[in-house]
């Protein structure tokens, strides 16, 4: 496995997310920096979700979905439109990101990135369990960046 890291200039792992990146709030996803993609990586993907909702929603929440990242992606700016990759539904029931809005008390949102030996043959109605059965045997990397936010 690479170095493969993943960061923003908005927090720190382990910190608080900005207020502004709730689903109540601005509801713009944070800016997060790649670097040391392996190589032979084909693309990237980006799993969002909310592993402390099982108790309130009964489910891990995804909160963000992208697939077929190009593989040379050093930034995902604030707000990003992914034009050039795939997003699937949250559970919010839209496409792209849908932000943090922990419903009794803070969570830790975990923003997982993975690097693939291939591009995902996956349409936009893809949830997050095809998705990572897609991913199944094609992982060159991973890293995680996780940051907290309460209501």
């Amino acid at each position: 496995m690479s170095d493969l890291r993943l960061e923003s200039p908005a927090f720190d792992d382990g910190e608080r997310i900005p207020d502004r990146y709730g689903y109540t709030e601005d509801d713009v996803n944070p800016p997060l920096r790649i670097e040391s993609v392996p190589d032979g990586a084909e693309s990237l993907v980006l799993i969002v979700d909310d592993p402390d909702a099982m108790e309130p929603a009964g489910k891990i929440w995804d909160h963000w979905l992208v697939w077929n990242i190009a593989p040379g992606t050093s930034e995902i700016p604030e707000n990003w439109a992914a034009e050039d990759a795939m997003e699937g539904q949250n559970d919010y029931g839209e496409h792209g990101y849908g932000g943090p809005n922990p419903p009794d008390r803070e969570h830790t949102y975990r923003f997982r990135l993975y690097a693939l030996d291939t591009t995902l043959p996956l349409s936009s109605a893809a949830d997050k369990n095809e998705l990572e059965d897609e991913m199944m045997g094609q992982l060159l990397a991973n890293t995680r960046l996780e940051g907290t936010y309460a209501p």
